[in-house]
């Protein structure tokens, strides 16, 4: 969540703010690509699923679907739909109680279906900010709607063919498609994301060596971890779209890298930190969830108050 509020904010009003080298080095050098905390999210999310989903089948011997898509929706959709209903509803209200002219373009259908990602590619970004950052909540409902499924018919040792078919799908796509919002807001462009975050997720569940990998890794593999994945953070356009096979892969290298920060996170003894240790992070992770739904809410109340 912090990646993202950094790479939305620093909007400034002012030219001589936006002109100055200041500023450019700060948007455009240091958190250009700070959009990757929705990779990081989508890898996370699989991750975390599959892994209580494989459990589960290991206890009970089934998935209970249901049960899997009830606290889907409880934990999701309140925040969501009132995030809706406040772009829709309430913000072009207070737009016009300021003296500015309402001009939104998404379509609501689109957004109580969780299929506003396929909105924000045919019409661009909404008027409203908080409608802007619900695309990837589209996205993660779209996967635990299917996902479940598709490991409640496989069983446990043959889920690797899941993964597999769905990072080859989201190649396949990439490969005839342009870069772009095609790249960024498709579902089928993003999805490998999950299964790459869903593969460690079955991994560390299946295979106690690899499992044992992560535990046992040596200070300088956490920090060639970590340098992997700074190297990402300030030089991701340089280091991925200059050859075309690179450029259709690179969302699934990505991933792979986040997997292993995962992953060392999780279980590796000789961490160089522990976020968990920090409270203050683990606290705001409780809340993440709500912080990105309002977050360009924030940002637009301060650039209104400071402009």
């Amino acid at each position: 969540f912090l990646s993202i509020f950094f790479y939305h904010s620093f909007d400034a009003g002012f030219d001589y703010i936006r002109e100055s080298r200041i500023h450019h080095f700060i948007k455009h050098e240091i958190f250009a690509n700070a959009n990757l905390g929705v990779n990081f999210f989508f890898v996370l999310s699989g991750f975390l699923i599959t892994f209580l989903i494989v459990r589960e089948k290991k206890q009970n011997g089934r998935i209970n679907i249901t049960r899997f898509w009830t606290r889907r929706i409880l934990r999701i959709w309140p925040l969501y739909y009132f995030s809706v209903f406040f772009g829709f509803v309430i913000f072009p209200v207070l737009k016009s109680f300021f003296g500015q002219i309402p001009s939104e373009t998404a379509s609501v259908w689109y957004y109580l279906t969780f299929l506003n990602n396929f909105d924000v590619i045919e019409k661009g970004i909404p008027d409203a900010s908080i409608l802007g950052a619900l695309w990837s909540i589209a996205i993660e409902e779209q996967f635990y709607l299917v996902w479940p499924v598709v490991l409640f018919l496989l069983p446990v040792k043959r889920y690797w063919i899941g993964f597999t078919l769905v990072i080859a799908m989201s190649w396949i796509y990439r490969m005839f498609n342009p870069p772009g919002v095609l790249y960024y807001y498709h579902t089928l462009s993003c999805i490998g994301d999950m299964a790459i975050g869903s593969l460690g997720a079955w991994l560390v569940s299946e295979s106690a060596k690899f499992k044992s990998t992560f535990i046992n890794l040596r200070n300088y593999q956490v920090g060639l971890i970590y340098l992997a994945f700074a190297c990402v953070f300030f030089f991701r356009k340089e280091l991925f779209y200059e050859f075309y096979i690179i450029r259709v892969v690179e969302r699934t290298l990505i991933a792979c890298i986040i997997l292993l920060i995962i992953l060392e996170q999780c279980y590796s003894r000789n961490s160089l930190f522990k976020l968990s240790n920090f409270r203050l992070f683990s606290r705001l992770g409780v809340i993440s969830y709500g912080l990105y739904c309002f977050h360009l809410i924030g940002i637009l109340i301060a650039k209104t108050i400071t402009d």
